[in-house]
């Protein structure tokens, strides 16, 4: 009888994790988190605050969660090349990101690696789109999960994760822009009149 009932329950056992299994295997093995912002600034003043990593401590929404956090810069101050690095609690981790594509005022590309406490390459995306009198702002994030990253879709939903997170970092992003002065443009210099010919003016 005994026998009976521990057949029964490791079988039952067994249905349970092969199901968990199967489940976790049906989930995407990639996912995209986007979303996208209009701001009322000119997409060169919106590009700036992405394209140089020093101003990101004013907006990103990860930097307010350790503001203790250890923070390294190298390469050049803004554009292609520009590298950052971070290493600090528990809720922020540690990780880098490096420009590795930069078109002024429509796109910056950003290669985004994890370390802790997961290690994971993440490519990162901002779009600027001339919109009216604005810019429309797109951030994108796309990375892979591997099984763990799949079992763990069942419990969090990433795009609400990660999607919340973008929205706060639009919102301060949008604050600081929408109240930078506008670029100044360049007056075209006024013609100037010919001299006057003295000999013509004494003849007069």
């Amino acid at each position: 009888m005994v026998k009976k009932i521990v057949i029964v329950v490791g079988t039952l056992l067994l249905v349970v994790v092969l199901g968990f299994l199967a489940i976790v295997a049906m989930q995407p093995s990639t996912y995209t988190v986007t979303r996208t912002a209009k701001m009322q600034a000119p997409p060169e003043v919106v590009f700036a605050q992405v394209n140089n990593f020093q101003n990101w401590k004013a907006w990103s929404p990860w930097e307010k969660l350790d503001p203790e956090m250890k923070r390294t810069f190298a390469g050049p101050e803004a554009g292609t090349g520009a590298k950052y690095g971070w290493n600090g609690s528990d809720k922020v981790g540690e990780g880098s990101m490096t420009i590795t594509d930069s078109q002024p005022h429509e796109k910056i590309l950003i290669k985004l690696e994890f370390k802790r406490p997961m290690v994971a390459d993440c490519p990162t995306e901002f779009k600027f789109s001339p919109d009216g009198n604005g810019t429309e702002v797109a951030w994108t994030m796309r990375g892979e999960n591997d099984f763990m990253g799949k079992a763990f879709c069942l419990l969090m939903n990433m795009d609400k994760m990660i999607g919340g997170d973008f929205e706060k970092g639009l919102a301060s992003m949008q604050e600081i822009v929408e109240k930078s002065p506008a670029p100044a443009t360049e007056s075209p210099a006024p013609e100037s009149s010919a001299p006057s010919d003295p000999a013509k003016s004494a003849n007069d």
